[in-house]
């Protein structure tokens, strides 16, 4: 079984870098699914997001449900990378990188990691509003919740 990458990290990160890296020296792997998650600027009333972790804390659970991920799926790789701190709008927060012999598993497996990123992994949002007021701390939507839940079934 393979050991998931997973870093969290106030800079930000070069799709292609990741990419290369984890595809340094393979010849076995036959799909990386990637993606991607960027700030929006919410029609304009958005300046910036906050994102708080606890260090540590975030990175061991992140590691421990993407070991989960590559027990369930055929992974020949793993990569998952979150942002914190002041994030802008354009700007990338997250990266998602699964990779394997065939497309369904690295795509299924990236789905779910992007599920859990979403709904319960360890991190704080808190809005910074384009008209300079600071807004509440972000709650997970209903639609994400709604889509995690089809990975509580067994495969």
């Amino acid at each position: 079984m393979i050991s998931p990458l997973v870093r969290i990290q106030r800079e930000d990160f070069a799709l292609q870098d990741e990419i290369d890296a984890l595809l340094a020296g393979r010849a076995d792997i036959g799909a990386v699914v990637s993606f991607t998650g960027l700030c929006r600027d919410e029609a304009g009333t958005l300046a910036a997001l906050e994102l708080e972790h606890y260090p540590g804390m975030a990175e061991a659970e992140i590691a421990r449900v993407a070991a989960g991920a590559a027990a369930r799926w055929p992974l020949l790789g793993l990569v998952a990378i979150h942002r914190y701190g002041l994030i802008r709008p354009g700007e990338q927060i997250v990266l998602m990188l699964a990779a394997s012999a065939h497309r369904r598993a690295a795509f299924e497996a990236a789905d779910f990691m992007m599920d859990y990123l979403k709904t319960r992994a360890p991190f704080w949002k808190r809005e910074h509003r384009a008209d300079g007021t600071l807004g509440g701390w972000v709650e997970a939507k209903t639609d994400d919740d709604d889509a995690a839940k089809r990975w509580e079934q067994a495969p």
